[in-house]
């Protein structure tokens, strides 16, 4: 290859923040949905609330089909997709309020004939990208005030994560949740410090 090719080649990365991204907090969740509400963005209001409650990756949140959430004429409380990193079932909660963004949401799916939760608007693809939802994340942080670069589709799976190991402690419910074959993922996704294993340490007593 052409020396001065390489030497006009940009890293993908620079001037981008890397590492992990960071989980919402609860005021953060709150504000995007409020927003989401009030502009009427049932679709989006629909993906949000169900990211935060399934925690999948991207790869899976987007694939998902209608037949994953609804049973018969109602929605499922719980539903189990196959991750497609680690091929193991992993099963996830639906709380009332995605019921309900969901249930707005399927008359417009049912509408296009589609098989898929979140159908794409490009001819090229049945359903949603993972760029595309990569997108619209971006643009869910940004109208609240936070730094795009900061966060990204791993933020919204780590969001309810976070939260659930911050009032628990229990790294292995975490870890069932997130579809993680090891333990030690999980901490690494946490990002649990030493400082966090002692204090849940100090609780028990034997």
């Amino acid at each position: 290859m052409d020396t001065a090719v390489l030497r006009n080649r940009y890293p993908w990365n620079k001037g981008i923040l890397v590492g992990q991204k960071r989980p919402l907090q609860p005021k953060n969740v709150w504000s995007i949905r409020v927003r989401l509400e009030m502009s009427g963005a049932i679709r989006e209001l629909a993906l949000f609330n169900l990211a935060i409650d399934s925690k999948l990756r991207a790869c899976d949140l987007v694939k998902l089909k209608v037949e994953d959430l609804w049973s018969g004429s109602s929605i499922r409380d719980r539903a189990t997709i196959i991750q497609k990193k680690t091929k193991r079932p992993v099963q996830f909660e639906v709380t009332e309020q995605t019921k309900i963004a969901l249930v707005a949401w399927l008359p417009f799916v049912r509408r296009n004939g589609g098989s898929y939760l979140f159908p794409s608007r490009r001819k090229m693809s049945h359903h949603l990208s993972t760029r595309q939802y990569a997108r619209i994340v971006h643009r869910w942080v940004a109208s609240v005030g936070l730094d795009a670069n900061a966060y990204g589709t791993h933020s919204m799976r780590r969001t309810k994560a976070a939260q659930i190991y911050k009032k628990t402690g229990n790294l292995r419910a975490v870890q069932i949740l997130l579809g993680h074959t090891k333990l030690e993922s999980t901490v690494r996704y946490l990002g649990v410090e030493v400082d966090d294993a002692l204090r849940i340490a100090e609780q028990i007593e034997l």
